[in-house]
């Protein structure tokens, strides 16, 4: 083994491990902490990382493939049923709409329909992973907000697989693109076969998916288990994932598509939370050197040379959604104060944009030219949202006017210890003496009963 490929991984797994906790205390996601860790060691920090970042990042895509597994185990029919018309109506008009809009104002710069429906559908997603941790660490995921905020998420996850399966067919340059050219004649396995033939095997392939996770894999996971050996377990569970990407690959299609698939099918099996304790790890860590190499590749000499660009993007990417969430919003009728959460929560980019970026890149769909902006615009985007709500959040409940009819509106800084929120009461506890209260007319965000300390 070089030392090389030692020192880089010491700097990788350094990086990680101080820049993360940090950000966590700092209140920022685990996915900024990650970028800022890239930022800091890549070639406009330390200087730790240079060309090599790229290969880190393709092989460590393969995070996002085990996260499109993970959440297929999440949808289990009961719960997308229950949810049907938030995940259908608000999930997929946000989406819908914020593409349109986004792909005409692409238009009107200037750029090809085809680049600029791809860049509408990739910023129309939001960061999944900020806001869903951001909703259960405040404790407000089954308020109203909460589960509207959800419902958008797990609809923008599913879309992400079309949208795999869309962006080579808006290939620029369908000559030149190698992986244009895969794709177009159905990956290597099937190189030379008729296009029905190409057809009838990819379509092969899928239902062999879907009948293998409903009556073998299961009966195979049965048999793995009963050894009792948690290796052989963790093995099978990365063999399924790494075994369909290899095969979804092979006949031209996304690997995330085949293992969202196999996720979604094994969603009822016994074994579901097996599966999921043992491929998160890998997950995690995969997906935490992906963003390290987002953050290590953002060209700040680009964002120095075109400061008002960048920012004015920023600005009309958060604009944007923000219009069309309250829109929204209001056709679905929820409350003012859920509306605004929603449309603050989700008016941001989201971590999955890279990979499409990246993904779009390879398939000649967006020049380099375009996405190297764009991919700073949604770095610079992501975190809004969680600043916004929780660093002026409003509770309810004034000493000496306890009414529970009339409360007077209290807003506080959500600096840490000053405020806590207890899950199994459901109250915030605000000390009485905090500098931080001050009375006025504020944004009602979160509506939790209040217990004053001494």
């Amino acid at each position: 083994m070089s030392e090389g490929f030692m020192f880089q991984a010491c700097v990788y797994l350094a990086a990680a491990v101080i820049a993360v906790p940090v950000a966590k205390r700092l209140g920022l996601g685990s996915v900024l902490g990650y970028l800022i860790a890239g930022v800091l060691i890549g070639p406009y920090g330390l200087y730790l990382v240079g060309e090599e970042g790229q290969d880190v990042m393709h092989f460590a895509e393969f995070g996002v493939v085990m996260m499109l597994f993970l959440i297929g185990l999440e949808l289990q029919p009961q719960l997308l049923w229950r949810m049907r018309r938030p995940i259908l109506g608000l999930g997929g008009l946000q989406v819908s709409a914020t593409t349109v809009v986004a792909a005409l104002i692409g238009i009107l710069a200037g750029l090809p329909w085809q680049t600029a429906l791809a860049v509408g559908m990739i910023l129309a997603l939001s960061s999944t992973a900020i806001v869903l941790q951001t909703l259960q660490e405040k404790g407000i995921m089954k308020t109203d907000a909460g589960q509207s905020s959800f419902a958008v998420l797990l609809f923008q996850d599913i879309a992400v697989i079309p949208m795999l399966a869309i962006l080579p067919f808006l290939a620029l340059d369908t000559v030149n693109s190698p992986a244009s050219q895969e794709t177009a004649h159905g990956g290597a396995w099937l190189a030379g076969l008729p296009v029905w033939a190409e057809t009838a095997v990819i379509f092969g392939v899928i239902a062999g998916i879907i009948l293998l996770g409903q009556y073998v894999i299961s009966p195979l996971l049965r048999l793995i288990a009963r050894p009792r050996m948690r290796e052989m377990f963790t093995a099978a569970a990365l063999l399924l994932v790494i075994g369909i990407a290899f095969l979804m690959t092979g006949v031209g299609l996304s690997p995330a598509l085949g293992t969202f698939l196999a996720g979604v099918v094994l969603a009822g099996s016994e074994y579901r939370h097996e599966l999921e304790s043992d491929i998160e790890p890998f997950k995690g860590l995969l997906l935490g050197l992906f963003f390290i190499a987002v953050g290590s590749s953002i060209d700040f000499r680009m964002i120095a040379d075109q400061p008002g660009l960048i920012g004015s993007l920023v600005a009309g990417l958060i604009l944007v959604k923000w219009v069309v969430l309250l829109t929204l919003g209001s056709l679905f009728r929820l409350s003012t104060d859920s509306k605004l959460q929603v449309a603050i929560f989700l008016a941001q980019g989201g971590e999955f944009a890279f990979v499409l970026f990246s993904f779009a890149a390879q398939h000649s769909v967006i020049s380099e030219a375009v996405a190297s902006p764009l991919i700073a615009v949604v770095s610079f985007a992501m975190e809004p949202g969680d600043c916004l709500v929780f660093q002026s959040m409003i509770v309810y409940g004034a000493p000496g006017n306890q009414s529970r009819h009339r409360r007077r509106a209290l807003t506080t800084r959500w600096t840490g210890d000053d405020a806590r929120y207890d899950v199994r009461s459901g109250e915030v506890s605000i000390p009485m003496n905090d500098p931080g209260l001050q009375h006025g007319d504020v944004l009602n965000c979160v509506r939790f009963p209040v217990v004053w300390r001494r």
